[in-house]
């Protein structure tokens, strides 16, 4: 197979791997399928960890990887294999075929409508290798622990640092005549340290992730940040029970975007599981909150021209003025809905969440009195009722600037009363996701403290 080199990195050349996927199809329709979609993905990565000055682990992955679906009529057989040797991929395709033959009928499964198969293929500049020897990756995951390590005496010990080279390969094609590939890397540098005072002991991390190597904050940055998160939070202390004003970072603000897009996902909506059951059309949040969608975002994380059915992605609004336009729909979900597939079959593609034009700062002072969250814990969001119950820590802020470290408490609501709830979101915007959103102010949550 002709190998495509960019430095130390090596892929088979997208051609190959099309005809891969290609005589896939072409396989699964001669063994009686009448529908017919496969993916396959090369992957090659380095992974560093360091701990304490010592290199925990150094792996390289090499990963292939072709999966296929065939539909005979509406039953549906699904096979992978690792292994790309032309005899692992015709039993892989058999052994799909003679699974479609004894499944149950599903009306609304099939591939997606050919009509939405994505044809414009924007360059989306996703594809940047950082071409770095194994000791120099190594070098700078030092280099991050160690400068976490140098920033404040009371930083003691390590949970240690990472720093993470990816790069891939992919194709999708199906029966329809689809048939595209997607280059793809991924870079992080990680750091996580402990601190201690009085026999206080806090921990923090900091990261960053990219596709390009040049857009990462160096790594002595990182340390740097993991350490001062540490040392802010020592000598932590409870709040008594109460109800206050609840000031969400960037980091955990996504998640509470995250259970709204869950909320309104395809599956969700079919299942009846939602606290947004029906919702589309609703005023769910306040008029000012603007969510929409950009699939074409250079190098940015979530972007893509189109989703793992081959849907074209296409920027839209999911919220106008509040109102809940259109669900998160793949092509199965559409149909169970009477609906079109939304090209949301891998997920959302840079969703952005529109800023009330207040920094950081500005925030905490609008709160004035309240609770800065910068870690949760646990996993209590009910997806079907929106009760919201997580452990939290953070900082208290009076007159609007931080007043002391807070830890063990728990924060509680309801989801539907947080969306309307929210009074400023923040310029202060995190890239590092699929979705883009500043510090979320919201006015009143229960703090669940020590009485």
């Amino acid at each position: 197979m002709d190998l495509e080199k960019n430095s130390m990195l090596a892929f088979p050349q997208a051609d190959s791997l099309k005809k891969i996927v290609a005589d896939a199809i072409q396989m699964a329709q001669a063994n009686g399928a009448t529908q017919v979609e496969a993916g396959l993905s090369v992957t090659q990565g380095l992974s560093v960890a360091t701990r304490m000055g010592s290199v925990e682990t150094i792996e390289h992955q090499q990963d292939n990887g072709l999966g296929i679906s065939v539909y005979i009529g509406q039953h549906k057989g699904s096979a992978s294999t690792s292994n790309l040797d032309s005899e692992a991929i015709r039993k892989t395709v058999e052994a799909a075929c003679n699974i479609a033959r004894y499944t149950s009928e599903d009306p609304c499964t099939g591939l997606a409508d050919a009509g939405l198969m994505a044809t414009d293929m924007n360059d989306l500049d996703l594809y940047h290798p950082w071409d770095l020897e194994p000791q120099t990756v190594i070098d700078l995951a030092l280099e991050c622990e160690n400068a976490a390590l140098e920033y404040d005496q009371r930083i003691v010990n390590s949970e240690g640092a990472s720093v993470d080279l990816n790069a891939g390969v992919s194709v999708y094609g199906n029966s329809h005549g689809f048939l595209q590939a997607e280059r793809k890397t991924r870079h992080s540098i990680s750091c996580s340290v402990v601190g201690e005072s009085d026999g206080n002991m806090q921990r923090d991390y900091w990261y960053d992730i990219s596709r390009h190597p040049d857009q990462l904050m160096s790594a002595r940055s990182i340390g740097e940040k993991a350490a001062e998160r540490t040392v802010r939070r020592l000598d932590a202390s409870k709040l008594s029970t109460q109800q206050a004003p609840v000031l969400f970072v960037p980091e955990l603000a996504r998640g509470i975007i995250g259970s709204f897009t869950s909320a309104i996902g395809g599956a969700a909506q079919y299942r009846k599981a939602s606290f947004l059951l029906d919702a589309v059309g609703e005023s769910v949040f306040p008029d000012f909150v603007q969510l929409n969608e950009d699939p074409f975002i250079p190098q940015a994380l979530g972007s893509a021209n189109f989703d793992s059915e081959g849907v074209a992605t296409q920027a839209n609004q999911l919220v106008t003025d509040g109102v809940i336009q259109h669900y998160l729909l793949d092509s199965y979900s559409a149909r169970k809905l009477g609906l079109t597939s939304t090209g949301h079959a891998s997920g959302l593609h840079n969703l952005i969440l529109d800023d009330t034009g207040k920094s950081f700062h500005e925030c905490l002072a609008a709160m004035h009195r309240g609770f800065l969250v910068t870690e949760l814990m646990g996993h209590g969001v009910n997806g079907v009722t929106g009760d919201y119950s997580r452990g939290a820590a953070g900082f208290w802020v009076e007159n609007g600037k931080l007043d002391r470290a807070v830890e063990e408490v728990t924060i509680a609501s309801n989801l539907k009363a947080m969306f309307k709830g929210i009074v400023e979101i923040g310029n202060d915007i995190d890239f590092r996701g699929n979705i883009r959103c500043g510090s979320i102010l919201i006015d009143d949550m229960m703090i669940a403290g020590s009485d």
